[in-house]
């Protein structure tokens, strides 16, 4: 596994496209900060351009670098309790820091930071969130497993870290904090209710 993590992390390092496992589901991947990378993950994918893509962070103080603010409520109710875990967190982020397909456009960033050793390892590593879409076209169907990767999606990508941990075949929640009142953008595994 040592060999197959430093085989991702050098691959990600030049620019490449990683497919990886996460707590929730294979995730398809490059570095944040490499626009070149993120325009090819975006034609792999078959992403609209329009539409954000999470990224993956390894530590609170990691998204505190590209969000604008965390406000107080978001760190008491959500991060405290949920991080690490399958919760993505929507946020105004700091633009000149973040490519515009990253966020779809926008001024705001959707952040996880996932409850799985080897993928903080990688981004702890890099030192730079990366992105963290699921493995798969988009509007197909979510991989779970290594065996569930589409076979046409691995050969695009330049490396594939095998490794499958108990998943329970849960998405990540999505919330939207960059506003208020706050809104679930996807029920997943964590379930918040908002009053």
């Amino acid at each position: 596994m040592q060999d197959q993590l430093k085989k991702a992390i050098e691959i990600l390092r030049d620019g490449g496209i990683v497919i990886f496992p996460t707590d929730t589901a294979y995730g398809i991947g490059c570095r944040l900060d490499d626009e070149r990378a993120v325009r090819r993950l975006f034609k792999i994918r078959k992403r609209p351009i329009t539409q954000a893509t999470p990224v993956l962070v390894d530590s609170i103080e990691m998204a505190k670098r590209y969000l604008e603010i965390i406000p107080y409520d978001v760190e008491e109710k959500l991060i405290k309790p949920y991080w690490p875990g399958k919760l993505t967190i929507i946020l105004d982020c700091i633009i000149v820091k973040v490519p515009s397909l990253v966020r779809g456009g926008g001024q705001t960033l959707g952040v996880r930071l996932p409850n799985h050793e080897l993928i903080t390892k990688i981004i702890q590593e890099l030192g730079v969130p990366l992105l963290g879409p699921s493995a798969n076209f988009h509007k197909e169907t979510t991989p779970f497993k290594f065996k569930d990767l589409d076979p046409k999606l691995v050969r695009l990508a330049d490396y594939v870290l095998e490794y499958d941990s108990n998943s329970d075949k849960t998405v990540s929640t999505v919330i939207d904090c960059s506003s208020v009142p706050w809104k679930i953008v996807r029920q997943g595994a964590v379930k918040i209710w908002l009053y």
